[in-house]
This record gives structure tokens, sequence and C-alpha cells, in this order.
């Protein structure tokens, strides 16, 4: 039974789970907006949702894998790894003399585009899930 749980919201789950990558990737753009050189960087998240949706998720996509020289050592994961596996680099429109291709136009743009997806899958989730408590319940 919880099997068939697990399954009706995983594709949710995930959503959220690359929802807030984008998230950081964009806010990363926006922080560089005035980096030289700095390239704005993205990925297609369609792809990546069809991807992880059939492959599933790597062990490593929470964070590196740190490697163990000894038995008696603590096995554990560093933080900040990602779970896209393909990260773009984004063609700007008008390139800068300076060479970052930020343009906070469209960083904007996808920020708060992202944003609303983001929270209406939260929403979907949270409301399913209050149904189903709901259909658990004894009246």
């Amino acid at each position: 039974m919880f099997d068939k749980l697990d399954n009706a919201l995983r594709f949710q789950q995930e959503a959220i789970n690359l929802r807030a990558e984008r998230q950081q990737v964009l806010a990363n753009n926006i922080a560089n907006a005035d980096t030289p050189n700095f390239k704005a960087r993205d990925f297609n998240f369609r792809a990546e949702l069809n991807r992880v949706m059939e492959q599933g998720r790597s062990e490593a996509s929470g964070g590196l894998s740190l490697a163990r020289t000894s038995a008696r050592h603590i096995p554990g994961q560093a933080v900040g790894g990602t779970g896209v596996r393909y990260l773009l680099y984004r063609v700007p429109d008008q390139p800068s003399l300076d060479g970052n291709t930020v343009d906070m136009d469209r960083e904007r743009s996808a920020f708060a585009d992202n944003s609303l997806r983001y929270q209406a899958d939260v929403t979907f989730v949270s409301r399913k899930i209050q149904g189903l408590k709901k259909a658990m319940q004894s009246e």
C-alpha cells in the first residue's frame, strides 16, 4: 500500500527537488550579474525530470561521496553536489564587454516563473496529502 502512495507522489517530489535546484542555479546567476567573465547557467527542466523519472536519482545526487581510506572511517557525504546531470551555459542575446552572459531581465523572469511553479507543486502535494488524510479518517 505504501508503495502505491510513494509512486503516486514520486513525480511531484522529483519536480519539487528539481525546481529547488533550478532556483539555486538562477539565484547564482543573479548573484554574479556583475562578475566579469561569469557565464550564466541553467538546465532543461523537462529533460532532467524525464531522466530522473526513468533512471532515478543516483546516490551521489544529494552530495559528493567521500572516499574512505580506512575501514574505521565514518562513511559520509559532502554537501553541495547537484542531482542535475546536464547543467548548460546560456547563450546570451547581447553579450557584455566584460564577458558576463547574465541577462537580468531573463534571470528575474525565470526566477519568478520557477518560484511560482515550485509553489504550485508544493500546494498540489499538500492538498493531495490532505485528501488522503481525510479519506483515512473515520466519520
